[in-house]
């Protein structure tokens, strides 16, 4: 679940309002730098930037070669972020991810002390690939630390750097020696971000891109502070009732033991998502509208992050591997029967 963004002082309106626009044009700006590197993938960057304004963390799922560690590291730089790189491997331990005790002796006294190293999940964005490469005891390790926004070592809370961001990624086709994240766990991550194959016309930019000398360099436009003040303005933008239950009315939907279960759903799913879900598709469509440059909320906010919000949070039954049916496929259809609010006007 996403971390609270404590409460700012309060702002006249027209100043906050000139505040938002000069960090909507940042935003902007941070989108141009990261495209200086990356071609295509708008959505997944967008969705990206959508998860950070919200305080979330990431899942991006997509198979080898398509810039998911370059998105994650050039999108640090942007930000003048502190950015870490864990590879997840079999024989990766908890203490080589949040940090280790040693013992180490005063040669003038001879009197031994214990010393906490702290790990690279001391950082502002962690890069964990191939998380489903590492078994559950380690990361288990990692999502305590991403839900509570904290370390414990010695008996002693130490609170991770802010703002605290986590990217994870899985090679969606290679299973073999991999533990699957469970789904308590996978519910952690507020988008599931999926990474599609370039059109050709991209695949030939990236070709003349990568395959010559010059490295197009990336200016900072953003800092850990005005990140932070994103962060809070997205939690401030208003929502209506109508929405609200627009976005509890979905995620109900994907429930196939519910009074008003949808056929589909009691056919295809097999457990559907829980009130955490609700709660990201509301902060990810704020961050959607903010992004946008509205500061309010409106169904279409919704839709536009149902898909990254609950197919991660849908598990789908044997009747839907047999014939084919993935969770999109059953979020598209939930999409097309649960009706949006009308406006009223």
């Amino acid at each position: 679940m996403p971390t609270p963004i404590p409460n700012g002082p309060e702002v006249p309106l027209v100043t906050a309002e000139q505040e938002v626009h000069t960090l909507l044009s940042d935003a902007a700006r941070l989108r141009e730098q990261v495209r200086r590197r990356i071609v295509g993938q708008g959505a997944v960057l967008d969705e990206v930037l959508m998860c950070l304004l919200a305080g979330g963390h990431a899942l991006l799922v997509g198979v080898p070669g398509l810039a998911k560690t370059l998105l994650v590291k050039t999108l640090s730089e942007a930000m003048e972020l502190d950015f870490r790189r864990v590879q997840f491997t079999p024989d990766l331990m908890p203490g080589d991810i949040t940090g280790t005790e040693v013992i180490e002796e005063d040669r003038a006294t001879g009197r031994r002390a214990a010393r906490f190293i702290r790990g690279p999940i001391f950082t502002q964005v962690l890069l964990a690939d191939e998380i489903n490469r590492t078994p559950p005891k380690t990361q288990a390790a990692l999502l305590e630390a991403m839900q509570e926004g904290r370390v414990t070592a010695g008996g002693e809370d130490m609170p991770l750097p802010r703002p605290f961001f986590v990217l994870a990624t899985q090679n969606p086709v290679e299973q073999e020696g991999t533990y699957p994240l469970p789904e308590a766990q996978l519910d952690r991550f507020m988008f599931d971000i999926r990474l599609d194959y370039p059109s050709a016309e991209e695949e030939v930019e990236i070709l003349r891109a990568t395959t010559g000398v010059a490295d197009a360099p990336v200016q900072r436009v953003l800092d850990a502070e005005r990140i932070m003040t994103l962060q809070r303005w997205t939690r401030e933008v208003p929502v209506a009732d109508n929405v609200f239950r627009y976005a509890a009315s979905l995620v109900r939907a994907t429930r196939p033991t519910g009074p008003d279960a949808h056929e589909d759903v009691k056919r295809w799913i097999r457990w559907g998502a829980g009130p955490r879900a609700g709660q990201a598709l509301i902060l990810g469509a704020k961050a959607n509208a903010l992004l946008s440059g509205r500061f309010h909320v409106t169904p279409d906010d919704i839709r536009r992050v149902a898909a990254p919000v609950l197919r991660h949070r849908v598990l789908v039954n044997f009747h839907a591997e047999a014939e084919g049916v993935t969770p999109d496929q059953v979020i598209a259809r939930l999409m097309e029967s649960v009706a949006p609010p009308r406006s009223g006007l």
